[in-house]
């Protein structure tokens, strides 16, 4: 039984963001990070997987589609994301392997909500799109196959935190750590014995300069500033993702 849980998802290879969370109390107090996916596609990924590699058991890792994508990048078949093939080139073969080795779920007993299954996209599929306002049936159509034991169910992949119930089960999204939609700010969620959405704010300015000055990625300014200063909306993220929900 874990009494604190920290969960960290998409961080997309930033490492300022990252650093900022791990330098947070309850994070580092926390028996256990778990991450849900997306950790190491964007501008600094030997840099982020490298830092958590470091941290050895205290993190427990959930794959991503984008962490899949990093591997199958390498392997000839390529992403349609230009930062996620070039740190698909950046990583080394310990990286891909850990990266290949991810399960799609992990379930973890956690104080005061019993069994947690952890995911990144939904517990059947690290891609598909669940929102805050899915309509009740496709919650139930996700959710069908989760064992009728586990009452919270975590994941990440939409970039927007929230909890939400969903026929008795508390649905919950930590929000992303390295491209939040909706703010600036590295989003994350501590859990037991209850839910708590957090947010860890810390100088964008210089985390936008550092990633373009440390980062090989050529649009690396672009990048740190379109995502690290929350150019898009939640607002604009739902509305984009809604087809992709069966709208």
């Amino acid at each position: 039984m874990l009494d604190r849980v920290a969960v960290l998802s998409d961080i997309h290879g930033v490492l300022p963001a990252l650093e900022a969370v791990l330098a947070e109390p309850d994070v580092a107090a926390a028996d256990l990070i778990v991450l849900t996916g997306d950790i190491a596609a964007g501008p600094q990924p030997v840099e982020v997987l490298d830092l958590l590699a470091g941290l050895g058991d205290r993190v427990c890792w959930v794959r991503g589609n984008a962490d899949r994508e990093l591997v199958e990048s390498r392997a000839g078949r390529k992403s349609p994301i230009d930062v996620s093939n070039w740190a698909a080139e950046r990583l080394r073969v310990d990286h891909l392997e850990r990266l290949a080795a991810l399960p799609l779920t992990v379930t973890l007993e956690v104080a005061g909500l019993g069994p947690v299954l952890f995911c990144h996209a939904t517990p059947r599929d690290d891609e598909e799109v669940v929102l805050v306002d899915s309509r009740m049936e496709r919650w139930a159509e996700v959710l069908a196959e989760v064992p009728a034991d586990v009452g919270t169910v975590v994941c990440g992949h939409t970039h927007m935190p929230f909890t939400r119930l969903a026929d008795r089960r508390l649905v919950v999204n930590p929000g992303s750590v390295g491209m939040p939609y909706g703010g600036p700010g590295a989003y994350w969620a501590l859990l037991g014995p209850g839910v708590h959405l957090r947010r860890t704010h810390f100088d964008v300015d210089a985390a936008c300069a550092r990633v373009a000055a440390e980062s090989g990625y050529p649009d690396a300014a672009e990048w740190a500033d379109e995502y690290l200063r929350s150019r898009h909306s939640d607002a604009t993220a739902l509305a984009v993702f809604a087809p992709r929900d069966g709208r």
